[in-house]
């Protein structure tokens, strides 16, 4: 018998069961719909909306330096002006020299960067206990932690003024800095922050290595909560800046933070001078946008971190 001899040409291979072949294969990007994992450039409509928005959010610090640079009766009266005038640093003059402006900036520095230091510090150091730490008592310490943010800081003016009095504090710094060394609330938001940023395999991995506590802690948890710090620096130094009601209270005319400094624009004045005043807002709020622009890089990477996953 024989067997006839087959052209190559006409031979079909019958795939495999379950094989997929490779002309029917589907591309992985568009797994997930088209254009999925590609790049998406932004278009006209959305640099419009970018740019209405940006303006719209720079326009109060840009009418605050126009009426700035106006006299009291040209803010005061319509039509409203929307270009800079030529008094600006007659008011700066008028502003710094009314009150102790220069005193004031500084003790604000201190007293914003003192407690901005501390309570990154030691908000971290207790997050970081509170998330991969465990102890007996854990959960009901950081119960009774969160619940001290509900109590009003006004309840405790009385017992903390009699205490900076009988420590012999009366119209010092010490007085505003040290009730506001550690927050509550940043001892949560750190905690949060760890329990998903942080791995628990990371820090036995140092303890398998002989790493002791404070080596774990500066080379493994400082590091991953770097931008969490930089997010609570900003809220806690932006907080302290504002802060009015403990520095007036703590504090007089002679040797106040910035708030204080301001609450004192015109007090002895028959008529207040709104251009003077909104003057001295504007050289207290310079500061805040310095640390916005230092900070900036490492606020964006604190709040996008873990928004998306692996």
């Amino acid at each position: 018998m024989t067997l006839s001899s087959t052209s190559p040409r006409t031979v079909q291979q019958t795939p495999a069961r379950g094989t997929v072949r490779p002309d029917r294969r589907r591309p992985r990007g568009r797994r997930f719909g088209k254009g999925a994992g590609q790049t998406h450039q932004a278009g006209l409509f959305t640099y419009i909306v970018l740019i209405v928005a940006a303006l719209i959010s720079l326009f109060p610090l840009y009418w605050t330096v126009v009426a700035a640079s106006h006299t009291d009766t040209e803010i005061v009266q319509p039509p409203t002006p929307l270009l800079p005038g030529s008094q600006l640093f007659h008011n700066l003059n008028v502003a710094w020299n009314e009150v102790h402006m220069g005193d004031a900036l500084v003790n604000s520095a201190i007293v914003a960067t003192f407690i901005t230091v501390s309570t990154v510090l030691f908000a971290t150091l207790a997050g970081f206990a509170f998330a991969k730490l465990r102890f007996r008592g854990r959960n009901a310490l950081l119960s009774l932690v969160v619940a001290t943010m509900t109590i009003p800081p006004q309840l405790s003016v009385i017992p903390l003024f009699q205490m900076m009095a009988k420590l012999g504090w009366g119209d010092k710094l010490q007085a505003v800095i040290l009730p506001s060394l550690v927050a509550a609330f940043g001892v949560f938001f750190m905690r949060q922050f760890l329990v998903e940023a942080l791995p628990l395999e990371l820090i036995e991995a140092a303890r398998v290595d002989g790493a002791h506590s404070l080596r774990i802690v500066w080379h493994v948890v400082f590091p991953v909560a770097r931008p969490a710090m930089a997010v609570l620096g900003m809220l806690v130094f932006v907080q302290a800046w504002n802060d009015f009601f403990w520095p007036f209270i703590a504090l007089q005319q002679d040797n106040p933070t910035v708030q204080v400094a301001l609450a004192g624009l015109g007090a002895g004045n028959h008529t207040t001078d709104h251009a003077v005043i909104i003057t001295g807002a504007l050289v207290a709020t310079l500061p805040l946008l310095v640390v916005f622009a230092v900070l900036g890089k490492h606020i964006v990477g604190g709040i996008t971190a873990g928004a998306v996953k692996s």
